[in-house]
């Protein structure tokens, strides 16, 4: 990613959002157990929320996390993360 999407994407979640505060995250992920596990390791399993629901097929999951984040930098940090898993879709 480019430095300047960085930057718009960091003004924009500031701009939206007031920090610390809950921050919803939402992935895609073909259904592979291993690959939603692995998205729903990014989170702290004692204080995030998270949702988990196949499509009417099986072929995708959709994650679904609600957690409380410090700061928009902290957001991508997750982000980043997760492009790291292979086949994860953000939205």
């Amino acid at each position: 990613m480019k430095e300047e999407d960085i930057e718009r994407i960091r003004k924009a979640l500031n701009t939206h959002h007031k920090w610390p505060g809950v921050y919803m995250f939402k992935f895609i992920v073909r259904g592979d157990n291993e690959k939603v596990a692995q998205v729903q390791a990014l989170f702290n399993s004692k204080t995030a929320q998270i949702t988990v629901r196949s499509s009417s097929k099986g072929n995708f999951v959709s994650v679904t996390a609600r957690e409380v984040m410090m700061s928009a930098e902290k957001v991508m940090e997750k982000y980043r993360q997760a492009a790291e898993i292979e086949g994860v879709m953000a939205l």
